[in-house]
């Protein structure tokens, strides 16, 4: 009787070739099986020659030619039947939800499955619902326990709610992944909770070095899509505008593009990797520095970061974005900063991608001819009258929200009533606006 028959999860080669990859793919995408080399398919052994190369060909397949990387699924031994040797490679199911061939990526030719005793090609619905569950699951971020097992989300309720979704109490924390397999708070649900730990710095320098700190502002210890939102409004007051009236249409020109800058801080907030720690933004006189730490997402070039190719570290967290309408799943936002400043303004490394944007020089000498600092935080573009209290309430709101009347009636020298009198005046300007209750809400500058 012959003992090597193929099967679902065994399959005969008489010789090594290249194809072996797709063989192991196709296992570890299944149901795991093994190849047995040395045996044609009608059972008859004819054993292998060059055993030590062709082992040496199945670990570099192993190490070099699979995504991600199998090495912990895979071993190989040797067999001898009729004084011939074989070479049998045992493959496990794959701990992943999908493997595919570096060469072909993650597409249908890369992602094949074995069904019977072929290998199939894995339909492109079949990998975006294996690939989306790849990202879910190996997210450490919701893996990772919270240093707190006491959060809240009250502020992600009125967010979601803002944007006509329902987040039911029962369900919600289900739903966005808030909690690890043990049911414990997740650095997910840290990030998104009213009150944390994880700090957000921004700091301005009065030079083009670090040597002097001008200001420091720290936006974080909060909900990460309120900490964005407090970002996003201190640098749309950073960002001068000097105007050319002796033309018409007048000409206006930024301190910097705001669309690249907004850009780069939502890839920062939404690919760093929350498990080094939080992303830094760093203003000096000639520029603005956005350090997000991680480098690129494992198995993605540089040549895919630059054309746009998304593969976001933290899926989960992308989703919740994408949901509040804050980032689109296009990939645009590189290229759209390649194309104003070009690829040399990122600095990629293996631990960390800094972008660096550059000043107008024109709105530079400006500032620098009238004297005026770039701490200003009142962008001279808002063509409104204001009076001292009004912009001196601006200037303290932009660098911390959290300041309550009292606290800004004494910074300033006015009465708790002046300074509520100011918020209405304000807020009718369209210039602040209040987020979250009257009790215990926060008054931020949105234009």
């Amino acid at each position: 009787m012959n003992p090597y028959i193929e099967s679902e999860t065994l399959e005969l080669k008489e010789k090594y070739t290249d194809t072996i990859t797709k063989e192991i793919v196709s296992f570890l995408n299944g149901a795991g099986g093994s190849i047995i080399i040395g045996v044609k398919d009608n059972g008859t052994v004819v054993g292998v020659d060059k055993v030590d190369e062709v082992l040496r060909k199945i670990s570099d397949i192993i190490t070099t030619k699979i995504e991600p990387n199998p090495q912990d699924e895979i071993s190989s031994e040797l067999k001898f039947d009729d004084g011939k040797t074989l070479i049998v490679t045992h493959i496990n199911k794959g701990r992943h939800h999908i493997y595919c061939q570096k060469k072909f990526g993650f597409s249908s030719t890369g992602c094949t499955i074995r069904i019977g005793t072929t290998c199939k090609e894995m339909t492109p619905e079949q990998i975006k619902i294996r690939y989306e569950k790849k990202f879910i699951d190996n997210e450490y971020m919701l893996k990772k326990k919270s240093n707190s097992s006491d959060l809240s989300f009250r502020e992600l309720k009125i967010y979601y709610s803002e944007k006509n979704y329902h987040l039911d109490d029962k369900s919600f924390e289900t739903n966005l992944n808030l909690r690890n397999e043990a049911g414990e708070y997740n650095l997910l649900a840290e990030l998104l909770s009213d009150k944390n730990n994880i700090p957000f710095i921004f700091v301005k320098f009065q030079g083009e070095n670090k040597a002097s700190i001008s200001q420091r502002s720290d936006y974080g210890y909060g909900c990460i899509l309120t900490t964005y939102g407090k970002t996003k409004n201190r640098l749309q007051a950073e960002n001068i505008c000097i105007s050319d009236t002796t033309v018409r249409p007048r000409k206006d020109t930024y301190l910097f593009d705001f669309d690249c800058v907004n850009e780069a801080i939502l890839n920062a907030l939404v690919h760093n990797d929350w498990t080094i720690t939080e992303p830094q933004i760093s203003m000096f006189h000639d520029r603005l520095d956005i350090l997000s730490h991680g480098g690129l997402p494992g198995g993605m070039t540089k040549e895919q970061f630059f054309d746009g190719i998304s593969r976001p570290r933290n899926a989960t967290l992308m989703r919740i974005f994408l949901n509040m309408g804050l980032t689109e799943h296009t990939g645009h936002g590189i290229p759209t900063i390649v194309e104003k400043y070009g690829k040399d303004v990122f600095e990629i490394e293996s631990n960390y991608i800094r972008c660096t944007i550059p000043f107008e020089q024109e709105v530079i000498e400006q500032i620098d001819n009238k004297n005026v600092g770039l701490n200003v935080g009142l962008n001279v573009g808002l063509n409104v009258c204001l009076n001292k209290t009004e912009k001196k309430v601006i200037e303290l709101l932009i660098e911390n929200p959290n300041l309550t009347s009292i606290e800004l009636s004494e910074k300033i020298g006015v009465t708790k009533r002046t300074i509520e009198r100011t918020f209405r005046s304000l807020q009718e300007k369209k210039i602040i606006e209040r987020i979250g209750s009257k009790r215990d809400g926060n008054w931020i500058v949105v234009r």
